[in-house]
């Protein structure tokens, strides 16, 4: 039998390199953000793909659902930081448009998985 892990799928991928990102950018933000902006941002960011991996194993759908809800919150509150790193002057611009990109692509794949599973379209773990 074919287990399918959450790894293979690619808002899962796009996630993880959103949150590897993060942690690279934010390493030279101030040391007076290490409690706030740092941690908040690395937070949130986390929280995007750690909401996949485990709503991926959920059995129904409004479960699955529920938790990439969660994980779409999550990828509009990096937007948030995202913008405020920006304009506090600790991004560079080849940061912020690397960070954008990324955002990007991870909301778009995750808005295409939850589409998927509304109209009933998504592999389960089954396959």
């Amino acid at each position: 039998m074919y287990t399918y892990s959450f790894e293979k799928v690619l808002a899962w991928q796009k996630a993880h390199q959103f949150v590897l990102s993060v942690y690279e950018v934010s390493r030279h933000f101030p040391e007076d953000e290490k409690f706030g902006l740092t941690t908040q941002f690395r937070r949130a960011a986390v929280s995007i793909e750690a909401n996949i991996a485990e709503g991926f194993k959920k059995l129904s759908k409004a479960d699955k659902l529920r938790f990439f809800n969660i994980a779409q919150g999550s990828l509009e509150e990096c937007r948030d930081y995202h913008i405020l790193s920006r304009d506090l002057g600790y991004l560079y611009s080849e940061e912020f448009d690397k960070l954008h990109n990324e955002i990007e692509e991870a909301s778009k794949l995750l808005n295409a998985y939850c589409k998927a599973i509304v109209e009933n379209r998504a592999i389960n773990d089954s396959i």
